[in-house]
């Protein structure tokens, strides 16, 4: 019978770690980026400053669902798809 080999807690602990604060950049810098992109279009526009915010919190959710897709995918300490990283 083989024997199943688990990491340690700390390893664990660490990889979730690394990998959360890689999600929580990723998230936080493409709502910054949607936002200041969508008040650069709203206000020759005349749009309300509430558009660009809605832009990008929906540019964060997509970035969320991106990072949580590619933790599923197998990448345990990054929030990227790219391989390696």
């Amino acid at each position: 019978m083989s024997e199943i080999s688990l990491p340690d807690t700390e390893t664990v602990l660490k990889t979730a770690g690394a990998y959360g604060r890689d999600l929580l950049e990723r998230v936080l810098v493409t709502f910054l980026q949607a936002f200041i992109g969508g008040i650069a279009i709203t206000q020759p526009l005349d749009g309300s400053m509430w558009y660009a915010a809605g832009a990008g919190g929906v540019g964060a959710v997509l970035a969320l669902a991106k990072g949580l897709f590619a933790r599923l995918r197998g990448v345990t300490n990054s929030a990227s798809l790219a391989k390696g990283v």
